[in-house]
């Protein structure tokens, strides 16, 4: 079982770790803060979000992590007083040694390069766990998130049409690949 203890990367001014109990009411304020812009992406993050919804993710994460199902990480500043975000990989196949890569950054820290730091740290710890590549999609219209896979040295690959599902609506993405020669770059 890979040990959530040693998963705690630094660069710069932030840190990425396993979520814990702990981070409930940071990642609560974190998201409320964000309805605005992160809700606007991410279906998760809507007007009706509750502390309730924080806890659940949470036990979600440990449980998916103590599977080796999905890892995912809480992006905090440096000092680990602030939730700026989350990051993490999902969907994993194994065969093919890929995963999803995905991130967001609260309201108030977007525009810092706050998640092109995460996904540096996110894809190295992946590589090394054992993966080859990574995707990242994003929704077409997604700008920010577009130019975080892009300064994080991702491929854009291809438009896949109707690839994420928000709110009732189908959109077309962006699919970029990630491999550890890019993330070196």
């Amino acid at each position: 079982m890979l040990d959530r203890a040693h998963c705690e990367f630094h660069d710069g001014d932030i840190v990425i770790r396993p979520w814990r109990h702990s981070d409930v009411d940071a990642l609560y304020a974190a998201a409320r803060e964000s309805i605005g812009t992160v809700g606007r992406w991410l279906p998760w993050c809507h007007e009706n979000y509750a502390r309730a919804d924080s806890e659940a993710w949470i036990a979600r994460c440990l449980a998916m992590w103590k599977a080796e199902e999905e890892l995912a990480f809480a992006i905090l500043a440096d000092d680990g007083t602030r939730v700026l975000g989350g990051t993490g990989l999902n969907k994993f196949d194994r065969a093919r040694r890929m995963a999803n890569l995905g991130y967001w950054v609260r309201s108030s820290a977007q525009g810092r390069g706050i998640a092109t730091q995460a996904v540096r740290l996110i894809s190295a710890f992946g590589f090394e766990y054992g993966f080859a590549q990574f995707e990242i999609v994003a929704a077409l219209d997604n700008i920010a998130s577009r130019r975080v896979a892009e300064k994080s040295g991702a491929w854009f690959q291809r438009v896949e049409h109707g690839r994420v599902h928000l709110r009732e609506q189908r959109l077309d993405a962006a699919i970029y690949l990630l491999t550890p020669a890019q993330n070196a770059a």
